[in-house]
């Protein structure tokens, strides 16, 4: 009993009446409602978190019963679910928490009210109590395993149960009984009392069981074997209707089986739902059980196992949705014109492939995913994966939970009517693991050609081909994507986009739907390309153009607002937006230039660096101290980053003699490195030539150069790596009036990635080793020095395994 129904309370509580239906305590329930009266009410207790009264009527033929026509006990309850199954009918779920006697009905406005008292008998624990709930329990076993009807899980349940209020109830809602008989029982407070008149019904109902079984044993041994199923049937059905168990829904069982044999499923599919179709039919309407088995139907047979869309295979055609919709996106869309090439060539021998989108936000990787499913003439259906923790999000809830339902793949592919639809997999770097399982782990099956043609959710428990589909998923981080399932894709990287070409999607694409939006025309409203610009550059910091497409947004709203101040249809009723007046629509400017101090300082050298929303540049500062050669890093660093710090200080002490450095300077000072803004994490390795230039300025006092920025990873040998996301960092030197870049070699060919407008712009010097970086980076460090690139490096640097030198005494103050 919840705590909050106290024996003899009175609570008023909306009626949802019943017909040949008790619902007992402590169970979850069910409930099909298609009168009004019944809907209202549950809508009223779930809108207001409150409890409805379930109340039986005496006469279930009576569709508008009077105050008059209810048994006085029902249950007390909560709503927990609604789910709704056509125009006329719902599915709600209810949780009983107790028994209420209703003093008085109330019925206004299509709805019933009660006055209901609270019925709360405390349970004995005494030795007969524990000999009722022996016998109870050992007769139910009986009875289930006599009558096939009672699922395993309700057996179970019974096993554990260890109160006799909840033993009593749970027997009672599942032994075949006359509504007039569960009544009696419901209306009974006394545990004990209703577990002795279940020992005595569940006695009489095994006897019957027992005759039964006699009888059919006789008659069996004298029929064919031919005859057998019809005699069953007909005996069944003639024991119903002795009862007055006449089964009402005979046409539901129709349907299902029409519905059964038009789906197209296999034939293991078919196997098991005629298997669960008959046993719906040996299952009482009114039991919990019924409706597990008829919703699990109802999936089965909703699900498009031979539906699918005939491909549109025309290049041409496809081509012209792709450039409609997307400007740039170069790669991605070839990639997807070569699997229509291929597929028109192959046909439906093809493996579908698995497409990875991998970008920062806001560069179009969903819109492109529609695009194809639009050029390629399939449903589109689309499941974000962002948060997603439960492993029975991507492969459904076990059957022998209440209201459990397929996982997310299957409920889309049903939605969408279609064997082989385009199916969006968003924000798959976002998933994460816990105590429910790994919901990564639970894709591969899904993302794998080689295994997704047999895919099983838990709730179907058969088999469905996914190899139709077209799964294209989307992320922002690559490396976020745990690596077993990175192997299955095919990954396409996406992209920054240039400020020529934001400009050039903001014209074409953003700013005709913004007018649209706000009812605007190019006669009412006039937004120049100095000022598109300005917004893009000074109004916006990002890799795609979602943030440009909200600014464009606000332009816009500021501009009908004027427009309809000054009439509407006057001359005065036209905005036009300049670089001039630009602030009056967004305020002022939000970013400034990065480089804010582009003159060559003492231990300050310039870095690029790449985040998820676009490349940015990256101050590195180096200042000393006295001290006693310690190194403090600030600012913020992740793990790799403090290690290139250390490779980098490493070095420089290394080579000492080749900087002109007095090799006792580091036992007598302290080195302190910081990267600004260190509200912002940072880590990666490609900021080491930026942190080697920036230490070897600071140990020598010559300055480093403020127009040129750097990027690389270092080892303690001086090589410097190749490292990622060129493109994104050159644009953001451009974007910063930065025209020079000291770049890997190993990074050479990534120039073909980049726009030749830009790379003709900019200023790329190649470098293996951190000495020629050294070299254009802090020239007056190595100014009398004979050039010879690795091969003077590698003559200053101590070989590999070589001893250290013998200690040598320090003076008392640092070297001058």
């Amino acid at each position: 009993m919840s705590e909050e129904l106290k024996h003899g309370a009175v609570l008023t509580l909306p009626v949802v009446p019943l017909r040949e239906l008790v619902v007992f305590p402590h169970l979850v329930v069910p409930l099909m409602l298609a009168r009004t009266a019944g809907m209202r009410a549950v809508r009223r207790a779930m809108s207001r978190n409150a409890q409805v009264l379930l109340l039986s009527q005496v006469d279930g033929a009576i569709d508008s019963p009077s105050v008059t026509d209810f048994y006085e006990v029902g249950a007390v309850a909560r709503v927990l679910q609604i789910f709704r199954v056509n125009e006329n009918t719902h599915k709600v779920i209810v949780e009983a928490v107790g028994r209420g006697r209703a003093r008085r009905i109330n019925y206004a406005r299509g709805e019933y009210k009660a006055q209901v008292e609270v019925i709360s008998q405390p349970s004995s624990s005494s030795a007969e109590t524990e000999a009722l709930m022996r016998t109870v329990r050992g007769q139910f076993m009986t009875y289930a395993s006599a009558t096939m009807t009672v699922p395993d899980n309700v057996t179970e349940l019974v096993e554990i149960l260890e109160t006799p209020d909840q033993l009593s109830d749970t027997v009672a809602a599942y032994i075949s009984l006359g509504t007039e008989v569960k009544q009696e029982l419901l209306a009974e407070p006394e545990a004990n009392e209703r577990l002795r008149r279940l020992a005595s019904l569940l006695e009489h109902e095994l006897k019957v069981l027992e005759i039964q079984r006699d009888i059919t044993d006789r008659v069996r041994g004298r029929i064919q074997k031919s005859q057998k199923d019809l005699f069953l049937r007909e005996q069944l059905r003639a024991i119903e209707e002795e009862l007055g168990r006449n089964d009402p829904s005979a046409s539901q069982y129709k349907e299902l089986l029409a519905a059964i044999e038009a789906s197209g499923m296999p034939q293991a599919a078919m196997i098991v739902a005629h298997k669960e179709l008959e046993k719906l039919r040996r299952t009482a309407p009114m039991t919990p059980q019924f409706g597990v088995i008829e919703e699990y139907l109802r999936w089965l047979t909703n699900l498009p196992w031979d539906k699918r869309t005939e491909d549109n295979l025309d290049l041409a055609h496809a081509r012209q949705v792709l450039d409609a919709h997307h400007f740039g996106l170069e790669e991605p869309k070839e990639r997807i014109l070569e699997y229509l090439a291929v597929k028109s060539l192959t046909g439906d021998t093809q493996r579908e492939p698995i497409l990875c989108l991998v970008g920062p936000p806001g560069v179009g990787k969903t819109s492109l995913a529609r695009s194809v499913a639009e050029s390629l003439g399939r449903q589109f259906v689309r499941k974000s994966l962002g948060g997603v923790r439960d492993e029975a999000e991507i492969r459904g809830h076990r059957r022998t939970y209440v209201g459990a339902m397929p996982g997310r793949i299957i409920q889309s592919i049903s939605r969408a009517g279609s064997r082989n639809p385009v199916f969006l997999l968003d924000e798959i770097d976002k998933m994460s693991a816990d105590f429910r399982g790994d919901p990564a782990s639970a894709l591969l099956e899904v993302l794998d050609p080689d295994e997704n043609h047999s895919f099983s959710d838990h709730y179907l428990e058969v088999e469905f081909d996914l190899s139709d589909v077209l799964f294209i998923t989307t992320a922002n981080l690559g490396s976020a994507i745990p690596a077993v399932l990175r192997d299955r894709m095919e990954v396409i990287e996406l992209s920054s986009y240039t400020l020529e070409e934001k400009q050039e999607i903001a014209r074409r694409h953003l700013l005709p739907r913004q007018l649209r939006a706000h009812g605007l025309t190019r006669k009412t409203f006039n937004l120049t390309p100095s000022a598109m610009v300005r917004v893009a550059e000074r109004y916006t910091n990002e890799a795609g153009v979602r943030n440009l497409n909200k600014r464009l947004a606000d332009i816009c709203r500021k501009a009908a607002t004027r427009i309809a101040e000054a009439g509407g249809k006057s001359a005065a009723a036209k905005v036009r937006v300049t670089a001039a007046n630009l602030a009056d629509f967004l305020g002022p400017e939000i970013y400034k230039d990065e480089v804010h101090d582009r003159r060559n300082l003492i231990g300050a050298a310039t870095g690029l660096a790449w985040t998820e929303a676009g490349g940015r540049i990256m101050t590195v500062e180096v200042s000393w101290m006295r001290g006693k050669g310690r190194t403090t890093l600030t600012g913020q660093l992740g793990e790799v980053m403090q290690e290139s710090a250390q490779a980098a200080v490493t070095f420089a002490r290394s080579s000492a003699e080749m900087l002109g450095l007095d090799s006792r300077l580091f036992e007598t000072i302290d080195l302190h490195i910081h990267v600004p803004e260190g509200a912002t994490p940072k880590d990666g390795p490609s900021a080491g030539v930026a942190l080697t230039a920036a230490v070897v300025s600071c140990l020598t006092g010559k300055a480093v150069r403020g127009d040129v920025a750097t990027t690389g990873e270092i080892t303690l040998r001086g090589r410097v790596l190749p490292i990622g996301g060129l493109k994104e960092k050159v644009l953001a030197a451009r974007r910063n009036g930065i025209r020079e870049l000291v770049v890997p070699e190993g990074n050479r060919g990534d120039l073909r990635k980049i726009a030749p407008e830009i790379v003709e712009e900019m200023t790329f010097h190649f470098v293996g080793n951190v000495l020629d970086a050294l070299r254009i980076l802090v020239p007056a460090a190595l100014e009398g020095r004979p050039k010879g690139g690795g091969r003077q490096l590698a003559a200053h640097l101590p070989p590999v395994g070589a001893r250290p030198p013998a200690a040598v005494d320090l003076p008392d103050s640092p070297p001058q």
